[in-house]
């Protein structure tokens, strides 16, 4: 998957590319800073740099029209089954979210872990109607943690060899 990601993006500037990269769904700064550092031989501090700020461009859209977006999507047929499973999957993520609020998000967002990340966590705060400032704050935090983390442990791979 990511030597397709590659090629679709290949006619874009490398560091564009890893800024578009973190900004898709599920492959977020978790694929983008080791693509940066061992793809494009990228350096550290450019590659975490790049990376949060692709993961965090789309919060603001996620937060604000996803639950108009997946409420239409509901209603038609076309869509609906796919609406119910991404809504059903955000309230799964958002019983900690809901106790928690800022820190719960913060944490979610900050473990790099498959299933968490900015969109997944955008999607459980705008589903459970946590406010947009102190959402987008966390979810900052949050982003700029786990690329701090997915960098630490690309630097200690690399150190091994």
């Amino acid at each position: 998957m990511q030597q397709a990601i590659i090629n679709f993006l290949a006619f874009l500037p490398d560091w564009l590319e890893i800024i578009v990269v973190s900004a898709i769904p599920v492959v977020e700064l978790r694929g983008a800073i080791p693509l940066a550092i061992l793809a494009y031989d990228m350096p550290y501090l450019q590659a975490y740099f790049l990376g949060v700020l692709g993961s965090i461009i789309p919060a603001p859209l996620i937060l604000m029209f996803i639950p108009a977006i997946l409420k239409w999507m509901s209603g038609t047929k076309v869509f609906g089954k796919m609406a119910n499973w991404i809504i059903a999957k955000g309230m799964k993520k958002s019983d900690k979210l809901t106790q928690y609020e800022f820190w719960g998000l913060f944490l979610f967002v900050a473990i790099p872990l498959p299933g968490t990340g900015v969109w997944t966590g955008c999607l459980a705060a705008s589903l459970i109607g946590l406010d947009f400032k102190h959402s987008m704050i966390s979810v900052a935090l949050g982003s700029a943690t786990a690329g701090i983390i997915v960098t630490a442990l690309v630097a200690g791979g690399l150190s091994l060899f």
